[in-house]
């Protein structure tokens, strides 16, 4: 059966962005000296990690037909099913996200946004180390859901023969029952929906001041870290 559009493109491109921009945030997270300027540009990916993800809820109501949550698999016996399956080789075809992707795609936007309200709280509240805390149980918690969700595509892919993964990069599944596909793929929502989360993520970087770690956010002054010109005159 020929392979048919199910995921139109703000989907697939919310998935990619959101994994470009975790990583980023990661990896500056745990290469970069913390009293580096540049260290806190992974504050900077966290929070257009939370914009990303308000596009995605929005997204989550209007969006196409397996766009949408009430498309979501998430009834609890649906995921107990989805894993009998797999032990036992019987395949149940979800046109959309399948139950365990369904939980791993809320599960990771709910942290994402927790990771980017902690990141805030950390910079503006006087409880700093509690929110530290959070926002690392966050972190750990997002790096295993993530490794869950990734062993799981590759079990899924070698047990029923499917690249499951190739859906989230042309937006197609095979023997997808009739009336399960979508007819567009939201080419211009894609653009406009990109274009938001640059210029979100260029109006940070243009905003933040590596010397001073502050960052002027729509009018509010965030201080990301400690200033580079007072450690100067701590030294001094």
């Amino acid at each position: 059966m020929k392979r048919q559009l199910v995921y139109d493109l703000p989907t697939r491109l919310f998935h990619w962005i959101f994994a470009g921009l975790f990583l980023t945030a990661f990896i500056i997270a745990k290469t970069i000296d913390n009293d580096s300027g540049w260290f806190n540009f992974h504050s900077l990916a966290g929070l257009t990690l939370g914009f990303l993800v308000l596009l995605r809820i929005i997204w989550g109501f209007i969006g196409t037909q397996h766009a949408r949550f009430t498309d979501f698999a998430m009834n609890p016996k649906d995921l107990i099913h989805y894993f009998k399956d797999i032990f036992s080789g019987q395949k149940t075809r979800w046109s959309g996200h399948n139950p365990a992707s369904s939980w791993a795609a809320i599960l990771m936007m709910f942290l994402a946004l927790g990771l980017a309200v902690t990141g805030n709280l950390m910079t503006s509240s006087p409880n700093k180390e509690s929110f530290e805390d959070i926002h690392e149980l966050f972190a750990n918690g997002f790096i295993v859901i993530v490794i869950l969700h990734v062993s799981g595509i590759v079990l899924h892919s070698f047990r029923f023969k499917e690249m499951i993964a190739l859906s989230m990069l042309d937006g197609k599944k095979d023997e997808v029952p009739v009336g399960q596909n979508i007819q567009k793929t939201k080419f211009g929502i894609g653009i406009l929906f990109i274009c938001f989360v640059v210029s979100f993520g260029l109006y940070l970087f243009k905003n933040y001041d590596t010397q001073t770690r502050s960052l002027q956010f729509f009018g509010t002054a965030l201080q990301l870290g400690d200033s580079q010109s007072g450690e100067s005159q701590k030294d001094d």
